[in-house]
């Protein structure tokens, strides 16, 4: 079809967006519906399923308000979303309760109890992935324990890709990269069932839903999601991978050479080197990190994840707008943003040291402890706000470093996609910091993109992933930034100090959280 179009759907835990693209890559429209979750004083957080969905279909609809004719267009539309979590559903396809989201962290002492169990050196073993608070399984663990009638109503515990999916097609399914690096095994890409029995959750297995892959499969648009969305009945529907794959895969990280990595700096920070099979993947002794599967054959993206990036910046730069605030001054983020790289350029590199976990639910990469929190060491009387701004972007470059080091040499070039991908400062922090090139992605919507680049080669508008790639990605590519010789010859005197001090406080985070 010349003027076909794909469809990305890229369900994030904050903003819910349908992408649409034609076939060579371009970006033709977006609808975006901000998504809502609740949280209590328990740690928990959850979403209501039917919104989420409800919101799913309205950007579909306004898709096709943007885009004339956009249902008789579209050639297949595919789904990507946040990962992790829990989302249940019974006999009839309604959801049990809400959903049980990747920000809960009420399951954290069922992940230490397993983490220090004689099973978790199998388990890291097999799903070459380390346990954390976030995961489906833990999620389920804690439900047996905290909301048994809930789980006795299920029969699908789904990721939220999955959920909308099901939505759209009627089919109970998951993907090869979740399913796996939550209850598979990385190498041969089916289900280890002992993994469930270890975490006491033999009678659960029904929940678990049979993986397509979404480069190869599709469903079909069902008559009611056609009447929700406004699109076809019978479109064809590819299930995505996870967010970050699908985001990695947009962003360029699909290099068969293995010499480019791909670092997304959003409100988390993902860093991602590409294997060609399997068994070059390296695990690691904290048992920390991700190994799934790659949409493309036989590939494994290799994966450590800060907790918390972008929501580092955030929380600093709302620390002053409530000064401001309090002095009768309204200032937004995107206020004080202005003019904020030059003045952190300006600022003595690693006059002070900041460890960037922010986060409530701790830190999973590279290394597992749900009582890490964020910190400075070196502060003195001279020290100012943008003092503190340049730590926490070197905190962010310096964990960057942290995150690639357990997986390897750090790859020759970094590829940076992410909204703070646009600021120069911590571009040239983080090539520094890493002693890479690094090129930003002007790939706008990375993971819906790679959700429907799996789409385009589903539908053999690409004979594979490689000839999406160099059409899709690589005319997003940037001018590569060296980095600055002086910076990296500071930033590696500093480095082994700042690994020292994030292991050396760690019983101090224990003994602040009271354990």
């Amino acid at each position: 079809m010349k003027d076909g179009i794909l469809i990305g759907i890229d369900a994030g835990t904050s903003v819910i967006k349908s992408v649409a693209f034609n076939t060579q890559g371009e970006q033709l429209a977006v609808a975006a519906i901000p998504n809502k979750y609740s949280t209590s004083p328990d740690g928990g957080a959850e979403q209501d399923m039917g919104v989420t969905w409800a919101d799913t279909a309205e950007t579909l609809r306004q898709l096709g308000e943007q885009i004339p004719g956009l249902a008789s267009r579209v050639i297949a539309l595919s789904v990507t979303a946040q990962g992790d979590g829990l989302w249940m559903i019974d006999k009839a396809g309604e959801p049990v309760g809400p959903a049980t989201i990747w920000l809960d962290n009420r399951a954290g002492s069922i992940v230490e109890e397993y983490v220090n169990s004689p099973h978790y050196a199998g388990h890291y073993e097999r799903t070459g992935t380390g346990l954390s608070v976030v995961q489906l399984s833990v999620k389920l663990a804690w439900m047996k324990r905290n909301r048994p009638e809930l789980l006795a109503r299920a029969t699908n515990a789904f990721h939220c890709k999955d959920w909308i999916y099901f939505r759209l097609t009627g089919d109970r399914v998951t993907d090869p990269s979740e399913a796996n690096f939550t209850f598979g095994n990385y190498r041969t890409l089916r289900y280890q069932p002992d993994i469930l029995e270890h975490l006491g959750l033999a009678a659960y297995k029904h929940l678990l839903t049979p993986m397509v892959e979404g480069t190869r499969e599709c469903g079909k648009l069902s008559d009611a999601a056609a009447t929700a969305t406004g699109l076809k009945a019978g479109t064809p529907v590819c299930l995505g991978y996870i967010d970050i794959v699908c985001s990695g895969l947009g962003g360029g990280l699909f290099d068969p050479s293995g010499q480019s990595g791909c670092t997304i700096v959003g409100s988390t920070g993902m860093h991602m080197r590409l294997h060609a099979n399997a068994d070059a993947a390296q695990l690691n002794a904290e048992r920390s990190g991700f190994t799934i599967a790659f949409p493309a054959p036989g590939m494994v993206a290799q994966i450590q994840s800060n907790m918390a990036a972008t929501l580092n910046i955030d929380w600093l730069l709302d620390v002053a707008r409530g000064i401001l605030s309090e002095q009768g001054v309204e200032r937004s983020r995107a206020d004080l943003i202005k003019g904020l790289d030059d003045k952190v350029l300006a600022r003595e590199p690693a006059k002070l040291m900041y460890h960037p976990y922010i986060s409530r639910i701790g830190e999973r990469g590279p290394f597992m402890d749900v009582a890490a929190r964020a910190s400075f060491n070196g502060l003195d009387v001279t020290a100012d706000y943008h003092d503190m701004m340049r730590a926490v972007f070197e905190g962010l470059g310096l964990a960057a470093r942290d995150c690639y080091s357990v997986m390897g040499p750090v790859p020759k070039e970094i590829r940076v996609t992410g909204g703070a991908a646009r600021s120069k400062a911590l571009r040239l922090i983080l090539a520094s910091a890493l002693n890479a090139k690094v090129r930003s992605v002007s790939r706008e919507e990375a993971g819906a993109a790679g959700a429907a680049m799996m789409a385009a080669v589903q539908q053999k508008l690409f004979p594979d992933m490689a000839a999406c790639a160099s059409t899709w990605v690589d005319p997003h590519l940037g001018t590569p930034l060296e980095p600055d010789s002086g910076l990296v010859r500071r930033y590696a005197a500093v480095f082994p100090h700042y690994v020292a001090a994030r292991q050396a406080i760690r019983p101090v985070w224990r003994g602040m959280r009271g354990n």
